[in-house]
């Protein structure tokens, strides 16, 4: 029985050819076949290298269907290279339903690891970057889009999204109603001769497009919400309440009285026999 081949998840450059591994130039060479997102897009970067392997489109729009189709030539023996339009396959595109295919029918999966436009901009935007929360473009449907920007209130990760210049202003002025005035790094043309990362806050950089034309793809890298305004938040709703009602909400999910007073005197930064002369009154 003939050797099953291998997909090879190959990261290609996100602007600067010269970003591209060692690595990644021998199993383009050396593959069988090479699937790319757009062919047309990718014949250039080939050329650039002088890489003659095949290619195929795989793409948002026969991506199941050519997926068991790709998986039929792995099974025999064919080693086959993935290649996004740039960036790392698998990562918002539709590499991933690939990806889980071959593992579903038992193909050794390998990535090749290279650039990638969300950690780029992460390292580079003066954020926070030991947690962080990937979003990628933002869904277009109104009603997911609204139900992603309200799970974002209150993300405490520091939050990357992706975004096209004609989409840019109406997607910053959204981030500020949902999320407040958070501080943004605005990361442009990554890679590219007219890169650039400026640290603002949403209603500047909102201000900023006003009088100057979005130019270039864009990262987006917003700022988690603080611990202290969550405090601050939690804080404010338990003042709004009694202490009567306060221990009430606790008592209601089977917390006995003593603790229940505890949490109370807690939330509300007080001791705890002020809960309990409070109650006596």
């Amino acid at each position: 029985m003939e050797k099953a081949g291998k997909l090879y998840l190959c990261a290609t450059p996100i602007g600067n050819l010269e970003d591209i591994t060692f690595r990644a130039l021998r199993i383009l060479k050396e593959a069988d076949l090479i699937a790319a997102e757009d062919t047309r897009n990718s014949i250039r970067l080939l050329n650039h290298f002088e890489i003659k392997t095949p290619m195929t489109s795989y793409h948002e729009y026969n991506k199941i269907e050519k997926a068991y189709q790709l998986v039929g030539k792995m099974k025999e023996g064919k080693n086959i290279a993935l290649i996004t339009d740039a960036g790392t396959p698998g990562i918002s595109d539709p590499g991933e339903e690939l990806v889980r295919i071959c593992i579903e029918e038992g193909i050794t999966v390998t990535s090749l690891p290279g650039p990638s436009a969300c950690i780029t901009a992460l390292t580079m935007s003066g954020q926070k970057t030991r947690r962080f929360a990937f979003e990628a473009f933002l869904p277009r449907e109104k009603k997911e889009r609204e139900r992603i920007l309200e799970q974002l209130k209150n993300e405490t990760r520091t939050i990357v999204l992706y975004e096209a210049p004609h989409h840019l202003v109406k997607t910053l002025k959204e981030l500020k109603d949902a999320l407040g005035d958070r501080r943004i790094s605005v990361c442009r043309e990554l890679t590219k001769k007219f890169e650039e990362t400026t640290l603002t806050t949403l209603s500047d950089v909102i201000t900023y497009y006003k009088d100057n034309e979005p130019r270039g793809e864009y990262v987006l890298v917003v700022a988690g919400k603080s611990f202290e305004e969550i405090a601050a938040e939690e804080k404010k709703s338990w003042e709004a309440m009694t202490i009567p009602e306060h221990m009430a909400y606790y008592e209601a999910q089977g917390i006995d009285r003593k603790e229940a007073m505890k949490l109370v005197a807690k939330d509300r930064g007080v001791q705890k026999r002020e809960v309990y002369q409070a109650l006596l009154e």
